[in-house]
């Protein structure tokens, strides 16, 4: 084989993980648009004369659910009504196909820490590390993470850790509007289920998206905001803050990041 052959080999392979494709997720290549399932709640949900030969279109959620053992008939928010503990959400963020991105993850990252914790943390989306070992926020930014929460004498036993999305992107792309949409019911019940006295939003996509603001993380973050997500449940005290990736990138943020965390403890010790 001569080296111009290698070369090009070499140099398509480098375009290929230079654009994304930084991992093989099968042998042999497919056509995924063939059988791509439509991102909006619409289009996801069929006509209830086709969840099962012969049954009655008034069956409640649970019962849909239980005769089709599948969740593609139900919107998001609809399979949230059905669930009641993190564990049960668990299971059905796992079974959901209605995001195309879990086609390519490698698993379905849905929590971390301890679910009746007073603190809650949101991310964005999961990363190469996070997608291989099923838990957000580890690797380099874990660690980080777990020195920010040590400064204010707390760990992960002391916090509910979660993000936006729960399928990695590939390439670590930033999630499209239609992703964070669907997922978006996810992270609002996990919200009402935890019950957390703080939430912190940790990177400008959790924050733009929980908190429906056009700006970016450096004008959102440093101030406290409310989100609601039932009209019968009292409003969340929330933060926005740097990512912990963003400050390893960018480690003269620090120090806002610190008067972010301040800002977290005091909150914590009046709302406790």
């Amino acid at each position: 084989m001569s080296n111009r052959f290698n070369n090009e080999i070499f140099e398509q392979l480098t375009w290929q993980v230079e654009s994304g494709a930084d991992e093989l997720i099968e042998e042999e290549s497919q056509n995924r648009l063939e059988t791509e399932t439509p991102l909006s709640d619409d289009s996801n949900r069929q006509p209830a004369n086709k969840v099962s030969n012969n049954v009655d279109s008034e069956l409640n959620i649970s019962e849909k659910i239980a005769q089709s053992n599948s969740y593609n008939i139900l919107t998001p928010n609809e399979i949230c009504s059905t669930c009641n503990s993190i564990k049960e959400l668990a299971s059905a963020i796992e079974a959901y196909k209605g995001c195309s991105l879990h086609r390519t993850a490698t698993n379905t990252v849905v929590f971390d820490g301890n679910p009746k914790a007073k603190l809650m943390i949101i991310g964005e989306a999961p990363g190469a590390e996070e997608d291989r070992s099923g838990r957000p926020f580890v690797g380099n930014a874990g660690k980080l993470l777990d020195r920010m929460l040590a400064a204010i004498d707390l760990n992960r036993n002391d916090c509910y850790i979660t993000n936006i999305l729960y399928w990695r992107p590939p390439g670590n792309r930033t999630p499209t509007t239609d992703e964070i949409n669907l997922c978006k019911p996810f992270v609002k019940r996990q919200i009402e289920i935890v019950d957390p006295s703080v939430i912190i939003l940790a990177g400008g996509i959790s924050a733009k998206a929980l908190l429906d603001r056009p700006e970016g993380i450096t004008r959102l973050r440093g101030k406290w905001y409310q989100i609601s997500t039932s009209a019968k449940l009292k409003p969340k005290y929330a933060i926005a803050m740097f990512h912990p990736a963003y400050l390893l990138r960018q480690p003269q943020a620090k120090r806002e990041a610190w008067e972010d965390l301040q800002e977290v403890r005091k909150k914590l010790a009046i709302t406790s």
